[in-house]
């Protein structure tokens, strides 16, 4: 008798990735209404970035949800287009796929805006035309659009948006997108891209070679720990934000800072060698890092 295989399920499959990421997403602590609508937001952002990357669920089940057909399943472009005709619709319609139908009630409880969302799809639609950044405020417009719009959708969904409280969000998520950058070395060059700005490459003399090397040598190691150090000074720069709100949510907030600060010390553990694979701290270290936050003692 032949097993019957079911299906996977595109939007558990995307929202499983959660626990994978270096900052929490929705953990229990806080309030059951902020945890629905993080997720979905995170399932909107996960979703977009897995068609940037060609990460999608095998099956192609996202690309006919979007009504993209099988011949055209596999251009990111034309996915990453129809996705975003699917968040229009959220604005107005009724979306096609059951992540963006979550977004949905979310968007009108917390009148959230378009334009972050429409910042993450142009963020993964230069990831397909743009492989290389010459200098670091050329990658800094890219977090710009890749990071910074789920540091002000989190203010958003949680009522505390002011123009300072994003100033000091951008400085953590475009932190957080630089280390995860770092992590992500060897497997952002499987992909053609390499988001070390140029002229620090240059600088370091650090040429694309010497990234696919299965270790790091001594310019690269060099050329990580001062990108690595650029992120420690965004995530200082931005942790007063954590100070600026109360209860839940400066746990929440802590937990972001605490994951790029774990994170940059897991980089530095390894002695700035990631292209083995990507460096990643422990539970403890993570939690280490939220309480000196949450002590005001960095």
């Amino acid at each position: 008798m032949t097993a019957t295989r079911t299906a996977p399920d595109p939007e558990r499959a995307t929202l499983d990735k959660a626990a994978g990421e270096n900052f929490p997403v929705a953990p229990f602590f806080l309030p059951r209404a902020w945890r629905e609508d993080l997720m979905a937001v995170y399932g909107f952002a996960r979703l977009v970035d897995d068609i940037g990357d060609g990460d999608l669920a095998p099956g192609g089940a996202d690309a006919r949800l979007l009504g993209v057909p099988p011949a055209a399943a596999a251009d990111r472009l034309v996915l990453l287009d129809a996705f975003e005709a699917d968040l229009r619709r959220v604005f107005g319609g009724t979306p096609r796929h059951p992540l963006l139908r979550r977004l949905q009630p979310t968007v009108r409880r917390r009148a959230l805006t378009p334009e972050p969302f429409l910042g993450l799809i142009a963020a993964n639609r230069q990831d397909q035309l743009v492989t290389r950044y010459e200098t670091y405020d050329d990658l800094l417009a890219y977090c710009e659009l890749s990071a910074n719009p789920v540091g002000r959708l989190v203010l958003a969904v949680t009522g505390t948006s002011t123009p300072e409280r994003i100033r000091l969000s951008d400085a953590v998520c475009t932190a957080l997108q630089i280390v995860e950058h770092l992590q992500d070395v060897a497997e952002d060059l499987g992909r053609d891209r390499i988001y070390l700005p140029a002229e620090d490459m240059k600088r370091f003399h650090v040429q694309e070679a010497d990234l696919a090397a299965k270790t790091a040598g001594a310019s690269v190691r060099a050329l990580v720990a001062y990108e690595a150090q650029r992120a420690r000074d965004l995530l200082n720069e931005g942790a007063p934000l954590v100070g600026s709100v109360h209860g839940r949510l400066k746990l929440l907030l802590a937990g972001f800072v605490a994951g790029g600060r774990a994170a940059v010390r897991a980089i530095a553990a390894a002695e700035y060698d990631v292209l083995p694979g990507p460096p990643r701290p422990g539970k403890v270290q993570l939690l280490r890092e939220a309480g000196v936050i949450l002590r005001g003692e960095g």
